[in-house]
Formats: structure tokens, sequence, C-alpha cells
């Protein structure tokens, strides 16, 4: 999607209390890459959002270094700042993240039954963006998925470190948005594994999630791998 496009609305957003601050602008624009609305390699213009934002030059090169830090965008000298595109060794950073924290808030997670209700409603649109064949639809139920798990801890510390990774995810999907099958085999897992926490089987839960951790994790490394061989040959 164009940045311009990207940016429609975002004078809306709800505001938190320290809007119009760095860290603000850094939750705005990590939401839009998350939401896969700012895809690899796109250009972010100060100009623009600094415009539409509402905030100074400053504020944004604040941002700009909050993000850069996380890994989501790169400063190109005398060309600008671009959302990042992902490689090997940072997919591998992603899921040492994630094998930590995911697992553990399935194990000790608060399991109320809206908790699992909103994991059932997530699933439910998995289901319906496979029989539909859509990729994006599918890669924003996975990602809703593994939010809503961490959100099981009920630490906004950890919901905060996991806005962080899915950012960095998002990104990593760009580079399999025409592998439907990446998307498509995970969805019965996450079922089986919502079916498991709704059983009660927390240990065998946290274990599987661990195996379809490093399962995905091999999976995106030898895509990413093919394409770099692909873009020597």
């Amino acid at each position: 999607m164009p940045m311009n496009a990207a940016l429609e609305g975002i004078s809306n957003e709800t505001q938190a209390t320290h809007a119009h601050t760095g860290s603000w602008v850094a939750a705005v624009l990590r939401s839009r890459i998350s939401a896969g609305q700012l895809a690899p390699g796109t250009k972010l213009s100060e100009q623009k959002l600094s415009e539409a934002l509402g905030v100074s030059r400053n504020t944004l090169r604040e941002a700009f270094t909050v993000l850069a830090g996380e890994s989501v965008v790169q400063r190109i000298p005398n060309r600008g700042v671009f959302v990042s595109a992902p490689q090997a060794e940072d997919v591998r950073e992603i899921y040492r993240v994630r094998r930590l924290i995911e697992p553990a808030a399935v194990l000790w997670g608060e399991y109320r039954a809206e908790n699992l209700g909103a994991l059932d409603t997530i699933i439910d649109r998995a289901r319906a963006a496979l029989a539909a064949g859509s990729v994006p639809d599918m890669a924003d139920a996975n990602q809703d998925l593994h939010k809503a798990l961490v959100a099981l801890s009920g630490s906004a510390s950890l919901a905060e470190l996991m806005d962080k990774v899915l950012a960095q995810m998002r990104l990593v999907f760009h580079a399999m948005a025409t592998t439907a099958d990446f998307h498509s085999h995970y969805v019965e897992l996450n079922a089986a594994l919502v079916a498991q926490l709704r059983a009660g089987h927390r240990e065998e839960a946290a274990a599987e999630l661990r195996r379809y951790l490093d399962s995905a994790e091999h999976e995106l490394l030898a895509h990413i791998g093919a394409q770099q061989l692909g873009d020597l040959v």
C-alpha cells in the first residue's frame, strides 16, 4: 500500500496521554506496519508524516530512532528512512523472543471465558479466510491469535513487546505474501492449540507451541535463503 493511502485517517486516531511525543508517533507508525499498511521498502517522507501527524520533524526523527532500534525502519544515508526488509538474523531474533514469551503466556496466563471466546472468534476468521483463499486475512488472523495468546499473561509490558514483535513479523510476512501454504497449514494448528487450552492442557499446548514456532522459523529461513539465492542468480 502506498504511504499516502496508509496515512489516510491517521490524524483521527485516538491519541494517547503523551500524544505528539516521539513514542506516540512511533506507536502510530508501528501499528500501521503491523497492520500491513506500510510494506518493506516504503520510504517514510518526513514532510508528509509531520503534516499528517501534526508533529515537528524533530519529534518524527525521535520516532524514527525508536523504530530503527527495533529494526522496524532503516536509515539509509543520503536517501532517507525506509520500512525495513527483515533478513535471516532478524527472523532468528524474532523467534528467540517468541519462544520465550508465547509458551510462557500459555502456561501461566489467565484463562477467562471471554479470553477463550476471543480465541475461538479468531479461529473462525482464519478458517473463513482459508476457505476464501485470502492470504492477507489468514496472516491477519495469525497475528491476532498470537497477540491474544500473549495478552493472556495480563502484562502490559509483554503486550507492548509483542506489538513490536508483530510489527517485525508483518514485514517478514510480506516476503511470504505469494506463498499461501505458509499461512494455510497453520490455521488448523492454531485451532488445535486453542482446543488444548479449552481442555486445560496447558503444558501440552505450550510444548506444541514451541514446536510450531520452531517449524515456522525454519520455513521462513528456508524461504529467505531461497530468495537471496535467486537474487544472486
